[in-house]
């Protein structure tokens, strides 16, 4: 049952506030593939994305290719991709407004299922949650 905040009660809440750290570092795993993990393995999983992980959840075209020493890096992993994969997966997915500011974005620049709340919103709808803990 979804209460008022548009939260459903017994799930867990995950922060993301870094945004990508570099593509052959996270080529086999990255904080939205393991939020679909969690999100399978918790029984319901909302997303708050904070910081430069804001850009995630921006519609943007295709990432240009990777390569390193010549050779094309094939297995690096797109954000949107992933992204896409957790609002199917009906995990929620939510931005913070400031932080979408700061990076000179506006609603309108987001995936149409993303919401935004006000800076530290979330934090209030804490004691809904399960859990709350940072990927």
């Amino acid at each position: 049952m979804i209460n008022a905040d548009g939260l459903e009660p017994g799930r867990s809440l995950a922060i993301v506030e870094r945004a990508y750290r570099g593509a052959v570092e996270t080529q086999f795993s990255d904080a939205l593939y393991c939020a679909y993990l969690f999100h399978r393995h918790l029984g319901g999983l909302d997303v708050l994305l904070r910081g430069s992980a804001v850009t995630y959840a921006v519609r943007a075209g295709e990432p240009p290719a990777l390569s390193l020493g010549g050779r094309p890096l094939t297995t690096v992993n797109d954000p949107r991709e992933n992204l896409a994969v957790l609002l199917d997966s009906e995990v929620g997915v939510w931005v913070e407004e400031p932080d979408l500011l700061a990076h000179g974005l506006t609603r309108d620049a987001l995936v149409p299922e993303v919401r935004t709340v006000p800076g530290g919103a979330m934090a209030a709808r804490w004691p809904v949650y399960r859990a709350v803990f940072h990927l």
